[in-house]
């Protein structure tokens, strides 16, 4: 203990306080970098703040180490440095200080290494700064050496040709002198002001040629007016010197070898595009385009084969592809016989509305279908599935109304057989025509079934003679066509219907694979509100299960639910069989085709590219209209138009509505559906009406409550049908009251002016007889005179004597007076007419 004493002392004695902390002033140097390569290195002193330096020192410790000897005896220094002191007592540092002690040691050296790292790092810098400041600086004069090299070069020259000019136009000698004079005279002028005339020299430019070529500064009024340097040129004369001599330059390059590219066309391609495929430039090919007369902009779209055209013709190899390549594939090969099982036939009924086609498939079926259509006539297509003694029959019901065509069409193509139901009291009917139209352009044979022969005028006969102006010969007239009398109401020869169907069945061999992906028909779709979009498909090849992805149209979804004709649910669904499908994203169009397939990746991939088909069609509505056509569409610009919008409760119901409301117009007015579609009235479709001023209809189906206060705030009307009749011949009347009102003149009489009477305060009245006729107060006149008219208005006085009164009989006489007209002479007729206003009806 008292050695450490004895050393601390010595060591205070010899020199300052004892520390561990570095001084608290540093110095450094900081290099300064300025503009024009210049440096400046300044010293920087850093202070710090010590704690404790506030505190004045003890006076006594000074002496105390000064004064204080080395004692020989150990024991005795202690207490004799104790009492020196003056009251300072040593003691050991306690855990807690030497903790603080060696925490400061360990960041004291921490500090030491960051600031030595800083330093270097510093160092580095300051090393790579002045690297480059040297850099520079040869490089700087380098530049100048160059530049005085090039003026000397410039001087020179400029001298040589200064010296021809001279030679090849000396000035005469007067001039010479006249310019000494003139020149001798200004510098006495300035030497006289006491002004010190001193020669500055102009340093020669430091800029070749090529340099002078650029613009040195910008363009500003005192560098315009300055006489220093000659104006720079602009820097668009700049560019156009550089592209001038890059193509020079380009023109000097050896030939590149064309290359041969493989180009890929689609079945429609814009011209940038196809431009970059080849790796050509667009004006190119416009220039192309341009020559067979065709004028296009870059971004116009072509067609593939004057891509193809332009691609050969630019040397280039073509490879054709079309969109529709993602829908290769989809329906696959024709099974093989081996797989082929016998199905059911699907059977359609067609012919005339009210010819008793539902009525004869409810007496087969046992049902009463009929009774729940709304006036008695099929509006909607059906699907049903009968099982008789000898197999399984599927029915397609269709609506005989004219409306109705494409529900017949789509009907006629889905069918291996169709059953032509005529009624035996009405004879063949436009619609029976219709349908066997359908009948054969489909291919399908043919059963006919003459129905109502119960009825006491019933004529079977003479509907086969009159089938026969159709070139459908029964069998009993010596034909292949089968015909059947029945009658649904008391169920007569059903039987024999039934067995007809059969034997035409096992005729055509119907066959089909079930042990595949199910393809189809869609034959109905509709939006049902609690359910979704629902659609009725007939399977025609395959099995559609339960969990299956496919594809309607433009629509895609998993089959969550399959259910039959009576309302059950099925796990399976076979050919032949039609079902309800429920987990469609949407709504598909009513005839599309149904397919399955493998994942939902493919199940996306159609459906994209045939909605943009769906689009692209509808877009291509708007060409270039010829000259013929935009006659023809100023000649229509004149009609008036009637919105309409339709929501029904199926696809066919809409289509077939659509249909029947684009017939119905003339000349002067004509109907236009703004939108149509499956499901119930909402908000949106009330803003479309709203927008486009369009009457609302709603066929079987009703509006929300929103749609309903939206429609009452915008002022919108809403219609409700359930029969087709009717909303045709609403519509009908609503558009034939916007039409003009037809003016129809009906002759009076005549009657001739013998005297025409000056009368105070009331004008000239004409003293007149009926020559021929009446003439009746308030209608209409006109004065013809010498067979002209001259005047055409109303008669405002008829007076008969003193009285006036209202109709005046031929041979009478009576005065006659004009509304504001006076000019009335002797001998002129009056022919009096009245105009009838009659309301014009659409046909």
């Amino acid at each position: 203990m008292n050695d450490s004493n004895d050393k601390t002392e010595t060591k205070r004695a010899g020199g300052g306080t004892l520390t561990l902390k570095r001084p608290t002033t540093e110095q450094s140097k900081v290099k300064q970098s300025f503009s024009h390569g210049r440096t400046k290195t300044v010293v920087v002193e850093t202070k710090r703040k010590r704690f404790g330096d506030d505190k004045p020192a003890a006076p006594e410790a000074k002496a105390l180490f000064q004064v204080q000897p080395k004692v020989a005896t150990p024991a005795a220094a202690p207490r004799t440095t104790q009492a020196n002191r003056s009251g300072v007592v040593l003691r050991t540092l306690t855990d807690d200080e030497k903790e603080a002690r060696d925490r400061a040691l360990v960041g004291s050296r921490v500090r030491e290494a960051e600031e030595r790292k800083q330093q270097e790092i510093e160092a580095l810098r300051r090393k790579e700064h002045d690297e480059k400041d040297a850099r520079d600086r040869e490089a700087a004069a380098k530049r100048k050496v160059e530049d005085d090299a090039r003026h000397r070069a410039e001087e020179e020259g400029k001298r040589k040709a200064e010296e021809a000019a001279k030679k090849l136009n000396p000035k005469s000698l007067q001039q010479v002198d006249r310019e000494e004079e003139a020149e001798a005279r200004s510098k006495s002028i300035r030497g006289s002001a006491g002004v010190i005339k001193r020669k500055i020299e102009v340093p020669a430019p430091t800029r070749t040629k090529a340099d002078m070529d650029k613009r040195r500064g910008r363009l500003t009024v005192a560098n315009a007016l300055s006489d220093d340097e000659e104006r720079n040129r602009s820097v668009a004369a700049f560019k156009r010197r550089t592209e001038r001599l890059k193509k020079q330059a380009q023109g000097f390059q050896m030939p590149t070898e064309k290359m041969t590219r493989d180009v890929v066309i689609p079945e429609a391609i814009t011209i940038q595009e196809l431009a970059n495929r080849m790796a050509e430039r667009a004006v190119d090919i416009i220039k192309i385009l341009m020559k067979q007369g065709q004028m296009h902009t870059i971004n116009d779209v072509i067609d593939a084969d004057t891509a193809q055209i332009i691609a050969e013709e630019m040397g280039h190899r073509v490879k054709r592809v079309s969109e529709s390549d993602v829908v290769e594939g989809l329906s696959a090969e024709t099974d093989s016989a081996d797989q082929l099982v016998s199905r059911p036939p699907v059977v359609t009924i067609m012919g005339h509305v009210d010819h008793g086609k539902t009525s004869l498939l409810d007496a087969i079926r046992k049902t009463n279908v009929v009774s729940g259509e709304a006036g008695g006539i099929t509006q909607h297509i059906g699907a049903y599935q009968v099982a008789t003694k000898n197999g399984l029959v599927t029915f397609i019901d269709t609506p005989g109304h004219e409306a109705f065509t494409s529900m017949r069409q789509r009907g006629a193509k889905a069918t291996d057989i169709v059953v032509l139901v005529v009624a035996a009291d009405d004879g063949v009917m436009p619609q029976t025509v219709e349908a066997i139209s359908h009948a054969r352009a489909a291919g399908v044979p043919l059963i006919v079934a003459i129905n109502k022969i119960d009825k006491q005028s019933a004529n079977p006969n003479k509907v086969r003679t009159e089938l026969l102006q159709h070139e459908i010969v029964v069998e009993g007239m010596g034909g292949d066509t089968l015909d059947v009398e029945v009658s649904a109401m008391k169920g007569t020869n059903l039987d024999k219907l039934l067995d007809s169907i059969l034997l035409q069945a096992e005729v055509l061999d119907l066959k089909a694979n079930p042990n595949r992906e199910a393809s189809g028909l869609v034959v109905e779709a509709q939006l049902d509100k609690g359910r979704g979009p629902v659609a009725t498909v007939l399977v025609q090849r395959g099995t559609l299960r339960l969990g299956d992805i496919f594809v309607a149209g433009s629509a895609w979804g998993r089959v969550r639910a399959l259910i039959n004709d009576k309302g059950e649910q099925i796990k399976e669904a076979g050919p032949s069989v039609p079902v309800e499908v429920l987990g469609l994203s949407s709504a598909p169009e009513a005839g599309d085709q149904f397919d399955v397939v493998p994942n939902e990746a493919r199940a996306r991939e159609i459906t994209d590219y045939r909605e943009r088909k769906r689009r692209d069609s509808r877009g291509t509505t708007v060409v270039r209209s010829s000259l013929e056509q935009m006659m023809s569409q100023l000649s229509q610009a004149g009609r008036k138009e009637f919105p309409i919008l339709v929501k029904a409760d199926v696809q066919g119901s809409a289509e077939a509505i659509v249909q029947a409301l684009e017939k119905i117009g003339n000349d002067e007015i004509r109907s236009r559906v703004v939108h149509y579609a499956v499901g119930g009235i909402n908000e949106s479709d009330i803003g479309l009406a709203t927008a486009s001023g369009a009457v609302v209809l709603g066929f079987n189906v009703r509006a929300s409550g929103q749609a309903r206060d939206a429609a009452e705030r915008a002022g919108i009307e809403i219609r409700y049908y359930n029969i087709i009749y009717d909303l045709v011949d609403d519509i009908k009347a609503a558009m034939s009251g916007k039409l003009a009102p037809e003016l129809r003149e009906t002759f009076l009489g005549n009657a001739k002016i013998l005297e025409v009477f000056n009368i105070t305060k009331v004008g000239k009245v004409a003293g007149c007889q009926v020559t021929e006729g009446n003439v009746q107060r308030g209608a209409k006149v006109r004065l013809i005179r010498d067979n002209v008219v001259v005047h055409e208005g109303t008669l405002s006085t008829l007076k008969r004597f003193k009285d006036e009164v209202k109709e005046v009989q031929v041979g009478q006489e009576c005065g006659m007076a004009f509304e504001g007209y006076q000019d009335m002479r002797v001998g002129d007729v009056i022919e009096c007419f009245r105009v009838e206003k009659i309301q014009r009806k659409l046909d």
